[in-house]
């Protein structure tokens, strides 16, 4: 950035690289630490927070009444998440230290555990190398909204609440045929889920909360009564679960939502790629896109008749190969678009890129300039609907008006005896960009590797709500579950 220019400008790739580095979102967490830990030497504290790769590691509390599946559930998402699985039973059971043995008489005394006693203990459990490192799933815990609060006073929150909710008929009846194997603490049901071993048959015993309909209802109370308290605490990355579903269902949407991200407050300028093969749509979408979000439609192809009409000294270079119908140089196309995709309106209002990149190594020449899309998408087109997309266009050769055989035929005999085919609509020049196109989608899919697809082979406006969804949500996140 040159301050004796004015007006400054900010080259985009301080956007692209703030963005890639998360650097507003690692500075609000920062100051919120800052803020719930109050530290005496609060530069020495930053200085321990930086050090640390952990905070995108999964914080999930998984809730809901009894019998509701969430502890079936937690151990599902901890066993597939590789993350540290937190109860209450396991915290006074594993807990050696003075404070669970102060909870522990609080127990024997028939007393309620306080609430500062249960906050101590998660504390100093979420401090261990498995929570730290892999993240932690909580169980049924907090189950009132003082104990969200006092968690949340201390800087323990969720970075997501899933509740698994089902009508109290459908748990009463779960309840009372529940049934638990005292040794390996697994979790059964007379009806519905029985084990086929004998020795685990013979060994299952009730609950210790009991299964009588009359116990599970006051539970059910209970949760009801506590449970609009614990929403509001939660509410911004919540999520209900029908739990009245097979057990592999309801494991599916949790998962699903566990790869979510929560909506950053960072400042969010868009920069979107659209790919496809010729005939996907990839004009009409740009155009929607650029009008409804006000980006800048910027199309490879017409920067280079730009050029070339301008009479630049860029286009003087290009103009041997347009002439001869030749693809211009890879490195005059990534000069051009860094050129136009550093203009003040790119940089402020974001832009829509068509056309480009073609191949892998366009893809990296792009980027090595700083020019790095944080959404691209595939348009996803059969062969034989781009046939009959191009194939079946005329051009009405008076008015400049294009028809199409089935979608918008001409409206007189007069208007269809004039139209004409465009040599581009071909069914053999269609044939060749179509090989040009599938010769590189893969490895420039391989590059691309947040990329979405979406199907074009749709009504064009289902195909926008489709990409203008993707566009507005954060892109859900890769569980990287080999390591």
């Amino acid at each position: 950035m040159d301050a004796t220019k004015k007006p400054l400008r900010i080259p985009p790739q301080f956007g692209v690289y703030a963005e890639k580095h998360n650097l507003f979102e690692m500075f609000r967490k920062l100051i919120e630490d800052l803020l719930i830990h109050k530290p005496g030497d609060p530069l020495e504290f930053l200085q321990e927070q930086l050090k640390r790769d952990d905070n995108d590691v999964p914080a999930i509390i998984i809730h809901g009444p009894t019998a509701s599946g969430k502890t079936t559930i937690s151990k599902m998402v901890c066993s597939s998440l590789r993350t540290a699985y937190i109860s209450a039973d396991n915290l006074l059971a594993d807990d050696v230290s003075a404070t669970a043995a102060e909870a522990k008489k609080h127990l024997q005394n028939n007393q309620p555990i306080p609430t500062d006693l249960w906050v101590k203990m998660i504390q100093a459990r979420l401090q261990l190398y498995d929570c730290v490192k892999k993240g932690w799933v909580l169980d049924g815990f907090p189950e009132t909204r003082e104990q969200a609060l006092a968690l949340q006073a201390v800087g323990i929150t969720a970075k997501h609440y899933v509740v698994l909710e089902a009508p109290d008929t459908v748990l009463i009846e779960r309840q009372m045929g529940k049934r638990i194997d005292p040794q390996t603490k697994e979790i059964y049901h007379t009806t519905f889920d029985f084990p086929t071993n004998p020795d685990v048959e013979s060994r299952l015993v009730e609950p210790p909360e009991g299964c009588s309909e009359t116990s599970t209802g006051e539970r059910l109370m209970k949760w009801h009564r506590f449970s609009k308290g614990l929403e509001r605490c939660y509410e911004k990355y919540s999520k209900f679960v029908n739990a009245d579903q097979p057990k592999a269902d309801i494991f599916a949407q949790v998962l699903t939502f566990l790869k979510s991200k929560p909506r950053s407050l960072a400042p969010h300028t868009p920069r979107v790629i659209l790919l496809g093969p010729t005939g996907s749509g990839k004009g009409v979408q740009a155009a929607l896109l650029a009008s409804k979000y006000n980006l800048v439609n910027v199309s490879s192809g017409q920067l280079v008749k730009e050029a070339v009409a301008n009479e630049s000294k860029m286009g003087e270079a290009m103009k041997p190969y347009v002439e001869r119908g030749m693809l211009v140089p890879d490195n005059q196309m990534v000069k051009l678009l860094d050129e136009r995709l550093s203009q003040v309106d790119c940089t402020s209002r974001g832009w829509v890129l068509r056309g480009f990149p073609r191949t892998r190594e366009q893809a990296e020449n792009l980027s090595s300039c700083g020019h790095e899309a944080n959404r691209v998408f595939f348009l996803d087109v059969p062969n034989d609907s781009v046939y009959e997309r191009l194939t079946l266009r005329s051009l009405d050769v008076v008015t400049g008006q294009r028809y199409h055989s089935l979608y918008n035929p001409p409206r007189t005999v007069e208007i269809k005896d004039r139209g004409l085919q465009q040599p581009k609509d071909a069914e053999e020049e269609v044939r060749q960009r179509l090989s040009a196109f599938y010769a590189y989608a893969e490895e420039i899919a391989d590059f691309c590797e947040d990329a979405q697809h979406v199907n074009a082979d749709q009504d064009p406006h289902t195909v926008f709500e489709c990409i203008e969804s993707m566009l507005v949500n954060p892109t859900p996140k890769k569980l990287d579950l080999d390591e």
